[in-house]
């Protein structure tokens, strides 16, 4: 029997203990010990059920609250575990997004994907833009592309693409908040080519973003005249999650897997490879021997661990740097939030020198999340901006979330939260830097080479839940494919021969 330590247990190391799962109950003689050190599994899919007596419950998700929807990995798996008719999309009802200018409120202006406009009259009448910046970004339609030489990787800084196509105006009002800001990196430093390659792509196949979109666009209408929704058919938004809030996903690995299996509050402290196995030492004093590892935790402790295995490969982990943020998740009784709710968000560029970057209306963004009569915000501070923002108390924290987002939205002077939740995550999201893709390559090389060792989790190839769960997969596929089994993600195993 082949045993396999897991070593994470958020998504990525759930989706691979679920692999392993379905292996052994495919036939594979495997088995599994996963190892979390903190006393909840989920990692960054952290959602808290609050009940408020007399009035109902809250849905509260303070990491990750949604994932794309043509991603198709996480729907894969829903329907193996018999929850994909729990998934759910947001209320398109809703759908509308502020920016922050001069301190006041201006509506996303329709037509724009991304931060390229792709309609002439709203584009024409917003007042986020100046006139000068809005004839700029027009000019995308006549700036040649840039020339890529043959054999070298097309990649640039979100900063640099942006203000040669669209101008500085673009990326300081709307590009940083919008890219940067939910990924919670520096746009100067932010690769393009390992976080939005389609950008680069759509530039270098139509000339023109604005023209990129508009083929994207047209070729969206085409697919929906031509397979229109069917009665009773579920709504199909952008994003999506579970009615019992994001968290449900990995909950259901887990019982899935088997949480016989899984061990909380327990974290490994080194990895030595002994002979044709390994030895994996937690904090308790014990030592799991194993036939392979799956290292699905954060890459700063993924480099720590690997530092006595490849220090090679450690090295080039310490160069994939994290970023450090916190959500604050905030009740209010309607009444004292007399400003009209219907939009799902609201982004706050770093040039207006704001704490909070970002605020989610849950309450109108997702069905379910709150009681009638309440209101449920989530604001969203640190990242590139203010890392050492997530040092402070819990009661700090909040105190600046409600102060201004009394201030942005109206919310009635003196008004108190019914209650808030403070969720924190030091180092959690890892920044995919200039090179990121050259390091990862080199990463997957070397690893690929080494007999039963996998790495998995949002600190390669996609910092998404999708991202996420596939590589976690992916690691087990791996160990899988050197003992000769191949097992597709939702067939039986079959065994094949070197």
């Amino acid at each position: 029997m082949k045993h396999v330590v897991v070593i994470g247990g958020g998504v990525a190391g759930l989706g691979a203990a679920y692999k392993i799962r379905r292996a052994a109950d495919a036939g594979v003689e495997v088995t599994f010990t996963l190892v979390e050190k903190d006393p909840r599994l989920g990692g960054k899919l952290a959602t808290e059920i609050v009940e408020e007596p007399g009035v109902g419950r809250y849905v509260v998700d303070g990491g990750s609250d949604s994932f794309l929807t043509d991603k198709t990995p996480v729907h894969r798996v829903a329907r193996l575990l018999g929850i994909f008719d729990e998934e759910t999309g947001t209320l398109e009802e809703n759908k509308k997004t502020f920016i922050v200018k001069d301190g006041r409120l201006v509506e996303m202006p329709d037509g724009i994907m991304m931060f390229a406009p792709t309609k002439i009259m709203p584009m024409a009448t917003t007042t986020l833009y100046s006139w000068p910046a809005k004839f700029r970004m027009a000019l995308d339609l006549v700036i040649p592309r840039k020339r890529v030489a043959p054999g070298v990787r097309n990649d640039e800084s979100l900063e640099s693409f942006v203000v040669r196509r669209m101008g500085r105006e673009c990326l300081i009002r709307l590009a940083e908040p919008l890219v940067g800001g939910v990924n919670g990196s520096d746009p100067a430093e932010m690769s393009l080519a390992a976080t939005y390659p389609n950008l680069l792509e759509m530039e270098q196949q139509h000339g023109s973003l604005v023209r990129g979109f508009l083929a994207q666009r047209k070729k969206v209408e085409e697919m929906r005249r031509k397979h229109p929704a069917k009665p009773g058919e579920k709504r199909r938004t952008f994003f999506s999650s579970f009615v019992p809030g994001l968290q449900y996903l990995t909950d259901r690995m887990a019982d899935a897997a088997g949480r016989d299996n899984i061990r909380t509050g327990v974290a490994a402290t080194s990895l030595t490879r002994r002979g044709e196995g390994w030895s994996v030492v937690l904090d308790t004093g014990e030592t799991l021997e194993c036939d392979a590892v799956v290292v699905a935790c954060e890459v700063w402790a993924a480099e720590a661990l690997l530092r006595g295995v490849d220090v090679a490969v450690a090295d080039l982990l310490a160069q994939i740097p994290s970023s450090s943020s916190a959500t604050i998740l905030m009740a209010f009784d309607e009444a004292d939030c007399p400003f009209d709710k219907r939009w799902h968000g609201i982004l706050s560029p770093a040039v207006e020198h704001r704490t909070v970057t970002g605020v989610s209306l849950m309450s109108s963004k997702w069905p379910g999340r709150a009681p009638a009569g309440r209101v449920l915000l989530r604001a969203f501070v640190g990242g590139a901006r203010d890392p050492e923002i997530v040092k402070r108390s819990d009661d700090g924290l909040t105190e600046i979330a409600v102060s201004e987002l009394t201030e942005l939205l109206g919310i009635r002077p003196g008004a108190r939260p019914i209650f808030s939740r403070v969720f924190r995550w030091e180092r959690g999201m890892p920044q995919y830097t200039m090179g990121h893709l050259d390091r990862v390559e080199e990463i997957e090389a070397r690893t690929g080479s080494i007999p039963g060792l996998a790495l998995a989790g949002g600190g390669y190839r996609g910092v998404g839940v999708p991202n996420c769960l596939e590589s976690g997969e992916k690691a087990v596929s791996k160990i899988l494919s050197e003992w000769g089994v191949e097992l597709s993600e939702d067939a039986a195993p079959q065994a094949r021969a070197h």
